[in-house]
């Protein structure tokens, strides 16, 4: 049809995302997730200390941002998301490992069990990634850093 915007398709790994996977349920997800983060005993302080209760909104639209630059691809997030993590003392691995528990049980209760897939596939690799960024940055060996399996959590 004329005028029409052909429908657009997009790739995870080769594989189409499903129609349900939208901005809307990005939202859903971060907005969820944090609200679990920010309650949490361990990663709470964390995060309450290093955003400030004014900025949570920012944080809240940077973080749909980068989901849905990393997942629709389109190409919203600027930023470097590494460098905030490489600042905070003793992060380790008990931290994305409750990091990864708390998205997965979002994701599990928002989303149908192959988009939920889909955001924990990026979750693990995101996080194995920063894993392996902050034990670089700390001299440590990176090649005693293991990925946290979905499995394990």
């Amino acid at each position: 049809m004329k005028g029409r915007p052909a429908p657009r398709t997009f790739l995870a790994d080769g594989t189409p995302l499903p129609a349900v996977l939208d901005e809307a349920m990005i939202h859903a997800v971060v907005h969820g997730f944090y609200a679990r983060i920010r309650e949490d005993e361990l990663l709470g302080p964390v995060f309450n200390g290093a955003i400030a209760a004014e900025q949570w909104p920012r944080h809240l639209a940077k973080m749909c941002d980068f989901w849905s630059s990393m997942l629709l691809r389109t190409g919203r997030y600027e930023g470097r998301p590494l460098a905030p993590h490489l600042a905070i003392p003793g992060l380790g691995e008990e931290h994305f490992r409750r990091w990864l528990t708390l998205f997965q049980a979002t994701v599990r209760a928002l989303c149908p069990p192959d988009v939920a897939s889909i955001f924990m596939d990026r979750a693990l690799r995101i996080a194995h990634s920063f894993r392996l960024a902050v034990a670089f940055h700390r001299g440590e060996n990176s090649l005693e850093v293991r990925p946290i399996l979905a499995e394990s959590l």
